[in-house]
């Protein structure tokens, strides 16, 4: 299947932005990731970083291996240990990001995800699949139970699920600077307009632009 998309990343009324992405497509395949590095630690760019690049850099140096549940764990573990050495060149630093990612190959997508960034799979008008927070709101709105997290490698466990593609399905990835600037159901609806992908993208940013509180950044796909 022929993949398109197109990508949006902004610090939004944030000094800094945080957010990191990457498509990264492949003989047979596509990967999209996108991390948030968590607010309220240090160098959350350079967490999320770490986790991207080592997450695809897998992906790209297993190109016979197929998509599946065991890569992504092994992927994500080697992602966790990446984030350990990065923490302590210096000195022990907490630094921590959320993570989600889409791999394409054939007609199947995998997606995981460990946090708060979500994946959102649209076919005909309705949301199909999304992801389900890993959020712990006893320690705060903002809190997640799961992610990668330097101080505390055994949270970095991300939920994994398999599904068959169709044609003219759309993917979305976001952080929560996406999601939570605008109702669900208005989210959907225009991810869903019968428009190219660049017009859909310049739409949501501009809810983004007017309402988001954070970085905001997404990848949106189409299986053409």
């Amino acid at each position: 299947m022929d993949i398109k998309f197109n990508t949006f990343c902004e610090a939004g009324i944030r000094r800094c932005n945080q957010d990191v992405w990457r498509v990264q497509e492949m003989p047979g395949r596509t990967i999209m990731v996108v991390c948030d590095g968590m607010g309220g630690h240090s160098m959350g760019d350079v967490a999320a970083e770490t986790v991207c690049n080592t997450v695809c850099r897998f992906w790209e140096e297993n190109p016979w291996c197929a998509d599946s549940v065991k890569k992504v764990f092994e992927a994500c573990a080697m992602a966790a240990d990446a984030l350990y050495a990065r923490s302590r060149v210096v000195r022990p630093i907490e630094m921590g990001t959320t993570f989600v990612m889409a791999s394409i190959e054939g007609d199947k997508v995998t997606i995981a995800h460990c946090g708060d960034s979500r994946c959102y799979l649209l076919r005909d008008g309705a949301v199909v699949h999304q992801t389900a927070d890993h959020a712990n709101p006893r320690l705060g709105p903002e809190a997640v139970s799961r992610c990668f997290f330097s101080f505390n490698p055994e949270v970095a466990v991300p939920d994994v699920v398999q599904l068959q593609l169709k044609e003219g399905d759309r993917i979305f990835l976001c952080t929560d600077g996406v999601y939570k600037s605008m109702a669900p159901e208005i989210l959907a609806a225009r991810l869903q307009d019968e428009k190219p992908l660049d017009a859909v993208v310049d739409v949501i940013k501009f809810m983004c632009e007017k309402f988001s509180t954070d970085n905001y950044t997404g990848i949106l796909a189409q299986v053409e």
